[in-house]
Order: structure tokens, then C-alpha cells, then sequence
């Protein structure tokens, strides 16, 4: 695990390596690309790190102190592309909610919760587009034989984990589904977790990269991009990576060039985006991060 921020580098520097010409034409294309459009991509990408803490905060019942939770959220971000897998965004979260008081256990519903309405925050969106924006890329099908395998995988799985730990599994679920009405029964804390929070983070992700896509004046309407950046943010999650690195990346190039942009602007969108999100805030995150295990935050 100590290993694992080391093994991702490496694996960046080799798909980096081997789509070279492909990387470089669209850094060139980006280079030269419209600074007003790129600066209001910021806007976007820095309000995500607040909405991320809104729905962080809809998905428990204690009041969090506002300040650190999106400092918190900032600091994960920054964890989860480069610090090995015990250190991600998911143990810096869990370690924040249990120094705000939560047990383990209700730090984890909450962390669960949150990733669930997230997660429906992206799959809403593309249905929703896939209707009004007919024509634009739609996700690779995949062989209902598969289907079954995985499902019977997941079943086997979860069969053996009640039968092994029924009793504490049951006493977790139903603290777990406490929580979850809880927190449902409360609209402020519902507004928080799925509008506020998840679905405006979403949304904003989706602006950053309609933002970068407008700086590149590629030809492709807002809804395109819209769904293009929600389909692959949602594929990515087939193939999880540390903060989607690889597999969004690659997920959110095919579907941009599947909707009609060149190869190299797709190329330059992904590299645009991950630049705002990802690795002009990697060093502030980091720093951020240590003033907080210092400080006894975490």
C-alpha cells in the first residue's frame, strides 16, 4: 500500500509514453487556447470543492463545521490522485467525519451515502440528455451474458459476507437504514445531499469541461458535452482508478470524439480539465493536508 502513489506514476508515465504523439498535438492545441474561457473553467472547478462539502454535511445528521469540511474536501481531493490507496480521499473523509464525532461505522454510511446520490447525480443527467440530444455518443453495450456473471458474482459475494458476519452485518444495515431516513426526513438535509451537493457537483464537473471545450472552439453544443462528460464520468466508475485517472481520461476522450470533435481537441479537453481539477490545485491540496494532520484535523 506504502507503494501504491508509486505504482500509478509509473503506469501515467507509460500510457503517457505509448499515446505520446497524441498527448503532445493536443497540449499544443490547448496551449493556444482561449484564456478568458479557460479562466471562467476555474470558477467551475473551484465551487466544485464547496458542493462536494454540501453534500458531504446532507449526508449526516450532526452539524459539521463548515470551514474545515470544505478544507477537508480540497485536501481529499488532492489525496486521492496521488497518495497511496490508504491515504485516498475516502480515508481522509472517514478520519474528518470521526474527529467531528461520528462512530466509524455512521462515518462510513455517510461516505456511502454520499458516493450513491453522486453516483445518481451523474446516471439522471444522461438519460435526461440522451433524450433531449438525440444522436450523441451513447455507452458501448455490453453482452447480457456478462450481465449475469457479474450479477451472480455480486450475489455469491454478498451471500457469503451474510453468512459469515449475519449478525454484525444486520446490526450495520439497520443503523445504516436509521441514518438514511434520518437524514431523508430532514428536507434542508436532502436539498443539501442531492441538489445543492451532488447534482451541482456534477454539473459543475460538466461546466468545467463545456468551459475547456468552448476555449478550443470545438464545434459541439453544451448539451453534447453535457452528456459526453456525465456518460464517461459514469463508465469510469466501471473501471475505478485513483481519482479516475486513466479511465475517465480515456472514457471522456472517446465520448468527445464520438460526439464530433477532432481527436487532438478531445485529446485537449481531457488534458484542459484535469489541469483546473486535478494538478494546479495537486500542491495547495497536499500542503493543505499536512496542516491538517498536523493540527490533529484528520
Amino acid at each position: 500500500m506504502a507503494h501504491g502513489g508509486g505504482r500509478r506514476a509509473v503506469c501515467a508515465a507509460g500510457l503517457a509514453a505509448r499515446h505520446w504523439p497524441v498527448l503532445d498535438a493536443g497540449a499544443d492545441r490547448l496551449a493556444v487556447a482561449d484564456r478568458g474561457w479557460l479562466l471562467m473553467a476555474g470558477v467551475p472547478a473551484t465551487l466544485a470543492w464547496a458542493s462536494s462539502a454540501l453534500a458531504q454535511q446532507g449526508a449526516v445528521r450532526e452539524v459539521l463545521p463548515a470551514g474545515r469540511l470544505v478544507t477537508a474536501q480540497f485536501a481529499a481531493s488532492a489525496a486521492s490522485h496521488l497518495l497511496p490507496a490508504g491515504l485516498d480521499a475516502g480515508a481522509v473523509n472517514l478520519r474528518f467525519l470521526m474527529r467531528c464525532g461520528l462512530p466509524r461505522a455512521r462515518a462510513a454510511t455517510a461516505l456511502a451515502v454520499k458516493s450513491t446520490a453522486g453516483a445518481a447525480a451523474r446516471a439522471v443527467p444522461v438519460a435526461v440528455f440522451a433524450v433531449l440530444c438525440p444522436g450523441v455518443p451513447r455507452l458501448p453495450s455490453v453482452g447480457a451474458g456478462k450481465l449475469l456473471a457479474a450479477g451472480a458474482l455480486v450475489a455469491a459475494v454478498l451471500a457469503a459476507a451474510v453468512v459469515v458476519t449475519r449478525t454484525r452485518l444486520r446490526r450495520w444495515l439497520a443503523d445504516a437504514v436509521a441514518d438514511v431516513r434520518a437524514v431523508h426526513a430532514s428536507p434542508p438535509r436532502t436539498a443539501a445531499l442531492w441538489g445543492g451537493g451532488s447534482l451541482t457537483f456534477a454539473a459543475l464537473h460538466t461546466g468545467v469541461v463545456i468551459a475547456v471545450v468552448r476555449a478550443l472552439d470545438v464545434p459541439l453544443s453544451a448539451g453534447a458535452v453535457a452528456l459526453a462528460c456525465l456518460a464517461a464520468s459514469s463508465a469510469a466508475v466501471l473501471l475505478p482508478t485513483p481519482g479516475g485517472l486513466g479511465s475517465l481520461d480515456a472514457a471522456l476522450a472517446w465520448a468527445l470524439t464520438a460526439a464530433g470533435a477532432p481527436g487532438s481537441a478531445g485529446v485537449s479537453a481531457v488534458l484542459g480539465y484535469r489541469l483546473l481539477t486535478v494538478w494546479i490545485p495537486l500542491v495547495p491540496g497536499l500542503l493543505v493536508l499536512a496542516v491538517m494532520v498536523r493540527r490533529k484535523a484528520l
